[in-house]
């Protein structure tokens, strides 16, 4: 009789659950008409006070259904992150037109982290997608260069390891343009491919950025030998193949489901929330409509003389341009100046950018735009005063 109660009280739940899923295609259907009378009314993508006092009426009605306003909040703000984007991904495509099919290029095989960096970003962005598999960084921007492929997809830094410095300096040497980002979740794993412990693994395999990023838990295993691969996905078939219960592989949870391993830890990164921000590359610039956020990346070299960077900092200062991230990478054979990466929220097409770039341009030794980008995030609301 409990067993009957039970598969009657989950029917009820896949029921509802299904409702759920109708729900919210229905308020997607509404978002996107939003969106399409946004493009000729030129209202902005976000509404902030308009969002605070939804969540406001969402925990008025919430109270009375005894409902917990943090799950509320966790709730909706995924559900407003995706009303968001999907704007913004519908507003762009009437902008800059975009083949029906496409074929992006990333870090393979299936199942890597570049791989599902790619599912998540084609999912809002194109109707049809080809895969392109490389087993390189540099092979994914040989394949977008010669037209193989028309995007490539490529880590750039990660919230526990930092920059990655490979495609940093890749980035120098192409005339590819960035068109967009994404960033996601990484829980790494310790993946087998059969029951065994921790303490019977010999030799792990991975790519040296999850092993970077894993550090701390990796250092309570000193008896361990790293083999590294060109991928994570690599390193789960590698494992898969070899089907011994000494070996292992870092990496991701939906990549044990394709290759029949098994978790043994998760969520091994030194930051506990762990985030991987990717670039997508393609041979074309686009234009981002000013009622979406933007970001313009911009690569710069300056002469080794004091004060050089405070004036850039200034300049952008001055025309009230946030800098949200700045990296310095050496420059090979080149003792005498640096060279940046520098993140601006800003669209390249306004004004006051159009302005900075003039002025960055009479201190730098070289300024080039490596792309303006909507900015693929949408900010939590702060709900000020609190209302918890």
């Amino acid at each position: 009789m409990y067993n009957n109660t039970l598969f009657t009280l989950r029917d009820q739940i896949n029921a509802l659950d299904l409702q759920l899923l109708l729900l919210l295609k229905e308020r997607r259907g509404l978002t996107l008409d939003i969106a399409r009378s946004k493009i000729t009314t030129q209202q902005p993508i976000r509404d902030i006070e308009r969002e605070r006092e939804l969540l406001k009426r969402l925990f008025i009605e919430g109270d009375k259904l005894d409902l917990d306003r943090f799950y509320i909040t966790q709730l909706f703000q995924i559900i407003i992150e995706d009303s968001v984007l999907i704007q913004q991904a519908l507003l762009q495509s009437t902008l800059n037109q975009q083949p029906r099919s496409v074929k992006i290029a990333f870090l393979g095989p299936k199942y890597s982290y570049s791989h599902l960096a790619t599912l998540q970003y084609s999912a809002r962005h194109f109707k049809q997608v080809v895969e392109y598999d490389c087993r390189n960084f540099s092979d994914i921007i040989k394949s977008v260069e010669t037209g193989k492929a028309e995007y490539g997809i490529l880590p750039i830094t990660n919230s526990s390891s930092g920059s990655i410095n490979e495609v940093h300096d890749l980035l120098q040497y192409t005339q590819l343009s960035l068109v967009g980002e994404i960033t996601i979740p990484i829980d790494h794993c310790i993946l087998v491919s059969g029951n065994t412990t921790l303490d019977h693994i010999e030799i792990i395999y991975s790519h040296q950025q999850p092993f970077q990023q894993c550090s701390q838990f990796l250092d309570r295993f000193q008896h361990w030998k790293f083999e590294y691969c060109e991928s994570t996905a690599d390193a789960m078939e590698k494992v898969a193949q070899l089907n011994r219960p000494n070996v292992a592989a870092l990496g991701s949870s939906q990549g044990a489901t394709l290759y029949n391993l098994l978790v043994l830890e998760n969520n091994l990164a030194n930051q506990q929330h762990n985030q991987t921000r990717f670039i997508v590359l393609a041979r074309k610039a686009i234009n981002v409509l000013e009622q979406i956020p933007a970001k313009t990346t911009l690569l710069m070299i300056t002469s080794q003389q004091s004060g050089i960077l405070l004036e850039t900092l200034l300049i952008l200062r001055t025309h009230g341009i946030v800098m949200i991230r700045l990296e310095s990478r050496p420059i090979h054979g080149n003792t005498h100046e640096e060279m940046f990466y520098i993140d601006v929220q800003a669209n390249l097409r306004s004004v006051k950018m159009q302005k900075a770039l003039l002025e960055l341009q009479a201190i730098t030794s070289s300024l080039k735009v490596l792309g303006c980008y909507p900015i693929e995030n949408a900010k939590p609301i702060d709900l000020v005063p609190p209302v918890f």
